[in-house]
């Protein structure tokens, strides 16, 4: 009982510290990106580690080539801190990151790679989550509504399968590149999302590739093997993880049977999402 009063008794601010801090004592939960075994290669850009994912950050289009992190069931079923808001220049990226003023007025949100929402068990994870290392030019229809679902539908995932490795990253034109803000950010044309179940009693992967664009196709008409993936980024994933055979029968192809989607939240999305 006199916990829950003390609980009861902190205010908003003071709550989600004492989270935070909670979570932060956790290794299981609020450590799980230093294992480095599932990162993609070949990391050509520099790679930073930070408590809650791990990304490379490729300095020609300033923002990530990819982040990678884990997203299991304890990071979505415990307590909660409110998210932030507050985007803010990443001063671990040696050469600079994109900041603020790049987006402002640019006809582009902020677009997370790592979600807030994947990483709000802890106030310092979800804070990392903000900082512009780990966000991309996207499109207001792309990021409040196709990828938002894809996000949605990833948690859902998590929880089913208690555990998913993760890699999302930005993919480019090679012609007619946008750029935004004085440090010249690229603007993707879509974006790649790889994940992989990874615990018995069955393997397996499914990858999308998002348009950076309103869209009101299903998701499964955006899912693509993880071969077709490591085709337009160059990226080998999970290469680590398994023997080569088990990595192609798993790369090769995806069994949609094999993965529930939400028919709703897809209605969701077209019918208002979309029209914001």
């Amino acid at each position: 009982m006199g916990i829950v009063v003390a609980i009861l008794l902190l205010s908003k601010s003071s709550l989600d510290s004492w989270i935070g801090q909670l979570y932060d004592r956790q290794d299981s939960t609020a450590t799980s990106s230093s294992s480095t075994f599932y990162l993609p290669g070949p990391q050509n850009d520099p790679i930073y580690q930070y408590k809650g994912f791990t990304l490379a950050y490729n300095e020609k289009t300033e923002q990530p080539s990819w982040v990678a992190y884990e997203l299991n069931i304890d990071h979505l079923n415990g307590p909660k801190v409110s998210r932030t808001d507050y985007f803010k220049e990443d001063l671990n990226i040696k050469t600079g990151s994109a900041t603020y003023y790049d987006y402002k007025n640019s006809g582009y949100t902020k677009g997370h790679l790592v979600p807030a929402a994947d990483r709000a068990y802890s106030l310092k994870t979800m804070e990392e989550t903000f900082l512009l290392s780990n966000i991309s030019p996207q499109t207001y229809a792309c990021n409040g509504g196709i990828w938002r679902e894809l996000e949605e539908q990833t948690r859902d995932w998590a929880r089913e399968n208690r555990s998913l490795y993760i890699v999302s990253g930005p993919l480019f034109s090679k012609a007619n590149l946008t750029y935004i803000g004085a440090n010249q950010v690229a603007v993707p044309q879509a974006f790649f999302k790889v994940i992989l179940d990874h615990l018995a009693p069955e393997v397996r992967a499914i990858a999308f590739v998002i348009p950076n664009d309103v869209s009101d196709r299903p998701l499964q008409k955006y899912v693509h093997s993880i071969d077709e993936v490591e085709e337009k980024t160059g990226l080998d994933f999970f290469y680590e993880l398994f023997t080569d055979n088990l990595e192609d029968s798993i790369e090769q192809q995806v069994d949609l049977e094999k993965w529930t989607f939400d028919y709703k939240r897809y209605q969701t999305r077209v019918n208002n999402w979309n029209n914001r």
